[in-house]
């Protein structure tokens, strides 16, 4: 086979480890699963009512321009339903954009470490890939402004950024967009969006409507509980969607995933409860790293990035073999960190009484 070159040297995408598999290893009955940043309190109980009292017919395919989720998220933005494009996950659109925008002698501009899948997407198009370091975990809006170039189609933005959890404020945002030109498309990733608490955070739709050329993603795989439904969007100007339309899969969106991401949306007390919830969780972990003395990232997601001063792959294992699965920091650029989602207080407090024993030892 001819594969391309550039493929050779990937890696697929590696999947955190699952609790069947762990409980399976290790001789455990219970696992806590705090690795892939999911919604610890499920999805809306009005989901569930939705399915119980309405049935699917699953002989025919879905609709694939997901007309009813267009038009309720429209509803819900201010925006018009031909400024959408919906996606198998918010993943599918980063591919989608890059599919329409990347090729061989053309650039991307992204932070690192952030979400692998920026890369990942510009390496299989051929693109060159420029990656401007991080500052105490938040982007170097100055220096990735300064790597633009004429052979620049895409800069990625990622707020709160994964893995660090770090935000990028309203004026220093706008500062960073009016100094990129505008036939580059700037994307700004919020897959935690909904968690977001700073008073200083942008307002992204009000961006949309300022720049031309800014797209913004969002998932209900987060704070909506849908991981399992694959369902994730991107917003901008029409013209944008236009261009990068033609790209997305027919029927990519599933008849189950949109009917469930359009009964979410009609729950916004489910996302306020959890987003409550997760700032609780987050000071639990607050005080345990103030308590032991190492150091962390504030996060404006459902997750926190702790670095412990030791080998993040041993850390993992530990847990793991107390039944709590965790990311080793170091496939994240972090080798002496771990990335803990944000679980429910019973299972945050279990998680740090196992983290204080085996700190202790």
């Amino acid at each position: 086979m001819n594969i391309k070159a550039q493929v050779t040297n990937l890696v697929p995408y590696k999947p955190g480890k699952q609790t069947d598999e762990v409980k399976k290893e290790f001789g455990l009955s219970e696992i806590v699963k705090l690795a892939s940043n999911e919604n610890p309190f499920g999805y809306s109980p009005k989901i569930d009512e939705w399915f119980k009292e309405n049935g699917v017919n699953h002989a025919i395919y879905p609709d694939g321009y997901a007309t009813k989720l267009r038009h309720s998220l429209s509803e819900l933005y201010s925006l018009q339903p031909e400024q959408f494009i919906l996606g198998n996950g918010s993943d599918e659109v980063i591919q989608i954009i890059s599919r329409a925008l990347l090729e061989p002698g053309k650039n991307t501009v992204m932070p690192a470490p952030s979400f692998p899948q920026y890369k990942h997407n510009a390496i299989i198009e051929g693109a060159e890939v420029i990656e401007i370091p991080l500052i105490d975990g938040a982007h170097d809006l100055t220096k990735m402004a300064e790597a633009v170039n004429e052979d620049t189609t895409i800069v990625w933005v990622c707020s709160p950024n994964n893995p660090t959890g770090s935000y990028i404020n309203n004026e220093d945002l706008r500062s960073f967009l009016n100094n990129i030109p505008p036939h580059v498309l700037i994307v700004l990733d919020e897959a935690y969006h909904e968690y977001v608490q700073a008073e200083d955070y942008y307002d992204a739709i009000s961006l949309i409507h300022d720049y031309s050329n800014v797209v913004v993603l969002r998932t209900f795989s987060k704070a909506y509980g849908l991981a399992g439904f694959r369902v994730g969007y991107g917003m901008a100007s029409e013209s944008i969607i236009q261009a990068i339309e033609p790209v997305r899969a027919p029927f990519n969106t599933s008849v189950l995933g949109q009917v469930a991401a359009d009964t979410a949306l009609s729950d916004q007390s489910f996302i306020e409860s959890s987003k409550k919830a997760n700032r609780q969780g987050l000071e639990q972990y607050y005080q345990f790293c103030e308590e032991m003395s190492v150091d962390y990232f504030p996060s404006q997601g459902n997750f926190i990035l702790i670095d412990f001063d030791r080998d993040g792959d041993e850390l993992f294992q530990a847990l793991m073999e107390h039944g709590f699965i965790v990311r080793s920091g170091k496939g994240l650029g972090f080798p002496t960190s771990l990335r803990i989602s944000i679980g429910s207080k019973e299972q945050n407090e279990q998680l740090i009484h196992a983290l204080r024993g085996i700190l202790q030892q």
